[in-house]
């Protein structure tokens, strides 16, 4: 059944790209990678991956001193992007900021920093891990959407989503339903993920971390590479909506448990939520102008979205995965490539498929390799977690839908 479009007033994200949707533009339109050689201190292991450069400079107001750890740090840097936390204080002030609800996404939240303090405990001998490690304000998932209500001044719903990859976008889901139920009028949505050794090593083990620049759907993909990043959007129920008229159409949602870390073989998870989607949308898969796929790089996922793609949209999919810019953003990731389809819908672009040069002839979905310039009016964003954890967006104008 077709669901109320949600308005999008404003969204911005931050990647190894940059900081704002400017850079991102730039770097889609010039095929040019945010990926570099890292190896981090905790874990001597080397891999390519999406930093965000100039976080451990990044300040915290002094009345938030206490929620100080790299993924906050990330979220205040996202939050100045594109002008995005005056949109909401402006819709704060439109609303009251009990009106205003806050959906957000991560997996890992402040991991990093707890491990810096283990770290620091085990090398200097140090009695105590410090007093700057305080669970509820720099590790568990909650110091996020605490942080980030109180920096944006909101009092609304606040709610933090973590079921891996798809985290991002599931709040965009989750808020879509709260405006629709009259919980609130406005949601700020999204999700912040960052680096930490875990998550390095964690990949590793599982034989999932590709030893160079990740390559969807290519011959002989080897797995991901990692990154960290930030995305925001605004949403309305009613009212104006932005210049031109962007809204979330539908979303559908899944969860196939075929197995912990595996993504049912013939994609029915991901082919379930992607005609949810469509059927909130009130849309038929052929008026869909641009896929971008959830597309890891591993073997077996790539494979699975494949063949959902092929029984949802037949061999007409046009189609593309932009995780060769930026990295798996992991609880980030379904976020942050929403708002890169936000982009591409409000420019007329779709964006290639950066690293990979030999597309594996066994997967059917035929991939744009280049960034062309097109006009769109729809465009569908998968992004699909562990343990069949499935989620997807559809955007696009509403004069359109």
């Amino acid at each position: 059944m077709p669901i109320t479009p949600a308005r999008i007033r404003a969204y911005t994200l931050t990647t190894a790209l940059g900081q704002g949707c400017r850079p991102h533009l730039q770097a889609l339109t010039e095929m040019r990678p945010g990926l570099r050689l890292w190896t981090p201190d905790e874990a001597p292991v080397q891999s390519w991956a999406g930093v965000v450069d100039g976080l451990d400079d990044v300040r915290l107001p002094a009345r938030l001193a206490e929620f100080d750890c790299r993924n906050n740090r990330l979220a205040e840097l996202a939050l100045h992007g594109d002008g995005f936390a005056e949109q909401v204080e402006a819709a704060r002030e439109r609303r009251g900021p009990s009106r205003i609800g806050l959906f957000l996404g991560t997996s890992t939240a402040g991991i990093r920093h707890t491990e810096q303090c283990y770290r620091r405990h085990f090398e200097e001998k140090t009695p105590g891990l410090g007093e700057d490690l305080r669970f509820d304000s720099t590790h568990a998932y909650v110091s996020l959407a605490d942080y980030c209500r109180r920096r944006l001044g909101l009092s609304g719903p606040a709610i933090v989503i973590s079921t891996a990859c798809s985290s991002g976008a599931k709040t965009f889901a989750a808020a879509q339903r709260a405006l629709s139920a009259g919980l609130c009028d406005a949601a700020v949505v999204g999700g912040v993920d960052t680096l930490c050794a875990t998550t390095l090593l964690g990949f590793q083990a599982l034989g999932l971390l590709s030893p160079t620049p990740c390559t969807p759907w290519g011959l002989g993909r080897t797995g991901i590479s990692i990154g960290e990043g930030a995305a925001f959007a605004l949403l309305e129920g009613n009212g104006d909506a932005d210049d031109d008229g962007l809204s979330l159409l539908g979303y559908g949602e899944s969860t196939d448990a075929y197995h912990i870390a595996s993504p049912h073989p013939q994609g029915d998870g991901a082919v379930s939520a992607m005609r949810a989607a469509l059927d909130s949308a009130g849309l038929s898969a052929d008026v869909i102008d641009y896929i971008n796929l959830h597309g890891t790089g591993t073997p077996a996922n790539d494979l699975s979205e494949d063949r959902a793609v092929a029984r949802v949209f037949g061999d007409t999919a046009i189609a593309s995965a932009t995780k060769g810019w930026t990295g798996h953003t992991l609880g980030a990731s379904g976020a942050v490539e929403a708002v890169l389809s936000l982009i591409c819908l409000r420019h007329g672009l779709i964006p290639g498929t950066l690293n990979t040069t030999t597309f594996d002839p066994d997967l059917s979905t035929r991939l744009i390799r280049d960034s062309a310039p097109r006009p769109l009016a729809r465009v569908l964003s998968n992004a699909f977690g562990f343990a069949g954890n499935n989620c997807t967006l559809v955007f696009g104008r509403t004069s359109c839908a």
